[in-house]
């Protein structure tokens, strides 16, 4: 476990110096700036044991030549001042644009992911690792550029000068050293297993923050608030757990560090004051001694942070790599070509797929679809209609078989060209965060005006894109903001209705929509769908009835298949689904009747008496304006319309 543990850590740090070393010039810089920053800082204590030495006693003090040594003081302090600027310049540049490129890297490689890696992996787990891991590497680097290469050079350069000045008071403090280096690598070999177990405990911390914050008003529907509570304190209390570990034998570092240092310190102290009293040395040389032993072991107390933080950020990096080293979805073939001129010929042929190895989904399936059919899929919960539409987009490969669409395999096809020949309306939205009218040319960046419009009236979208504040200009915030489910799934409609694509999918595409909305809408999709193959997967049982072909699936099989008509002569499953759906209808409406049949029929009564008003007074209000005749129609339509509703649910509880 612990070999691993290195084995990882080591892999991790190649991995960093590889996109390290593309930005080679500003690390040179840096090196020679911390170079020239730990030479110029370690030259001043000689300057000042110098300036000692000639405070010779009393009445007997060189003044002027300690005043050209603190004008030459100044001017050192003055280069390390400016180099040390340099050098966090260069530090930082090389820090950040290396996390940047790491996260260019991440989001590419999200973006080549196959669907499988998506689905069986939380958003949030995903986002900590983009975001809160990669932070977490950009400090460590930091600090390890800013303080571990001075570091460094602040060491050997003092051994260099303190050998320079008398060797074996230099022995001391190398003998001394190794005690520091024992205690820095037994700490960290433990840290870096904490720090992991950290960073992996707080994505999975994100990722439930984020369901429960995604789903609030599921979780509050459902009283499912002390639940997400409990498991929020578990995975809490494991990340308190690793937390106050890892920072335990971080924070024993420094201390024993110090320790070893004082030992040192203490060791030059020593022996450098037997050596002034025989005369071997110089107060001055002494002084300057004490202060390299004090510059040689503060880098240690540095260096062990430093190692503390760099074991967390590795820790972090490595989460980041493996999700870039991930395996992308299957590379296209080399010679993939463009869907192009689509017929509408979609094929599958002895088609086998699962999402796990053991256990099978779709089986056997053929299909052949001709040119402007329209196919509908229905069937039971969990028996394989969603998975036949990932399998069209080859969001999924299958297992065996082959779909052909206009007679090419679709892996012979590139995935950009056959994704765009279909156009597809989900039952889950998305929109981003943006304009309206940029969720809507999504898929058509050069539409003008009037096409959007065009669309967006044929998608029944445009009277409530006029109502908000600023129309098409109106800035949403993530999936959707504060439009209705109804609204957004509106928006997706008119994507899909601005691009005219040669072939739909459409999955429950109209299951947020109000009724009568939604026969609107229908009306509009079957425009766009003649002469176009379409496959739509519903419940509703009325939205398939005027397709071509009607797949009855279950269990990862076609059951029955025909027309409407066809299958209800069948008298089989799918007549069975029918009847379940209407006899759900007549048991609600009983229940309706039996409870609240006095009073609905009240308030229908009271809602005609208050639709004739409102259509009085729009008609006497025409009549005054001398509105045109236009105007009078639409009043009495709507006078109509109403009466005939409230009429229709009478008769409805009468009977």
């Amino acid at each position: 476990m612990k070999k691993d543990s290195q084995k990882t850590s080591s892999q991790t740090v190649k991995k960093v110096i590889i996109r390290i070393k593309k930005y080679w010039v500003f690390l040179i810089l840096s090196i020679i700036m911390a170079t020239i920053t730990v030479a110029s800082s370690l030259y001043v204590p000689i300057l000042v044991g110098n300036a000692i030495d000639y405070i010779i006693g009393p009445s007997n003090v060189n003044f002027r030549l300690i005043a050209q040594i603190l004008a030459e003081i100044g001017v050192v302090i003055g280069i390390t001042a400016l180099s040390q600027w340099i050098m966090n310049i260069c530090n930082n540049k090389i820090t950040y644009h290396v996390t940047r490129d790491i996260r260019d890297e991440a989001i590419e490689k999200i973006e080549h992911l196959p669907l499988k890696y998506i689905d069986g992996h939380s958003y949030g787990e995903i986002v900590s690792r983009v975001i809160a891991d990669v932070d977490q590497f950009a400090d460590g680097l930091l600090m390890g550029f800013t303080q571990f290469f001075s570091g460094v050079m602040t060491i050997l350069g003092t051994l260099g000068f303190m050998l320079s000045i008398n060797v074996k008071i230099t022995l001391v403090v190398v003998l001394i050293t190794p005690v520091s280096f024992f205690v820095a690598s037994f700490i960290a070999k433990r840290t870096y297993k904490m720090f992991k177990l950290q960073s992996e405990t707080r994505g999975e911390q994100t990722a439930l923050i984020d369901e429960m914050i995604g789903g609030q008003k599921v979780v509050s529907a459902y009283c499912h608030e002390e639940e997400a509570v409990r498991q929020f304190d578990e995975i809490n209390d494991r990340l308190q757990k690793y937390s106050l570990n890892a920072i335990f034998f971080s924070s024993i570092t420094n201390p024993s560090t110090r320790f070893v240092n004082s030992l040192v310190y203490a060791g030059v102290a020593v022996t450098g004051a037997i050596s002034a009293i025989y005369g071997r040395l110089t107060v001055g040389q002494l002084s300057c001694f004490l202060s390299y032993a004090n510059q040689y072991t503060k880098p240690f107390n540095e260096i062990s942070g430093v190692v503390t933080e760099l074991q967390n950020a590795i820790a972090c990096a490595s989460r980041v790599f493996e999700l870039i080293e991930e395996e992308p979805e299957a590379a296209e073939s080399s010679n993939a070509v463009n869907l192009e001129n689509v017929d509408g010929r979609v094929d599958l042929n002895d088609v086998e797929f699962s999402y796990v190895p053991d256990k099978k989904l779709i089986e056997d399936f053929n299909l052949h679809v001709k040119k402007g059919q329209k196919i509908a899929i229905v069937g039971p919960t969990g028996c394989g209609k969603t998975t036949i539409i990932n399998l069209l987009m080859r969001f999924y490969d299958v297992n065996s078989g082959s779909i052909d669409v206009s007679g090419v395999d679709i892996r012979e096809l590139t995935r950009r060209s056959l994704r765009a020949g279909y156009g597809m309306v989900l039952q889950d939205t998305w929109l981003k965060s943006g304009t309206i009218r940029e969720n809507i040319i999504m898929g058509r960046p050069d539409a003008t005006d009037e096409e959007i419009i065009e669309a967006a009236k044929a998608a029944h979208s445009h009277g409530f894109i006029k109502r908000l504040p600023n129309g098409y200009d109106t800035v949403i915030g993530e999936d959707g903001g504060s439009l209705s489910q109804g609204q957004k799934q509106l928006l997706c409609i008119t994507r899909v209705m601005l691009c005219h694509p040669p072939m739909l999918i459409l999955d429950e595409a109209t299951s947020s929509i109000d009724t009568r909305t939604e026969i609107k809408i229908q009306n509009a999709f079957n425009k766009l769908m003649e002469g176009r193959t379409s496959f739509i997967v519903a419940h509703r049982l009325s939205t398939i009835q005027s397709a071509d072909v009607i797949l009855v699936m279950k269990d990862g099989h076609i059951i029955e298949q025909g027309n409407h008509e066809e299958l209800l002569a069948k008298n089989g499953f799918y007549n069975f689904m029918k009847a379940s759906l209407h006899n759900r209808v007549r048991r609600s409406v009983t229940f309706m009747t039996m409870i609240n049949k006095e009073k609905v029929l009240k308030g229908v009564g009271k809602a005609v008496d208050a639709a004739n008003n409102a259509a009085d007074k729009a008609a006497a209000f025409a009549k005054e304006k001398e509105l045109d005749k236009k105007a009078k129609n639409m009043a009495h339509t709507l006078e109509d319309g109403i009466k005939s509703a409230g009429e229709s649910l009478e008769n409805l509880f009468k009977n």
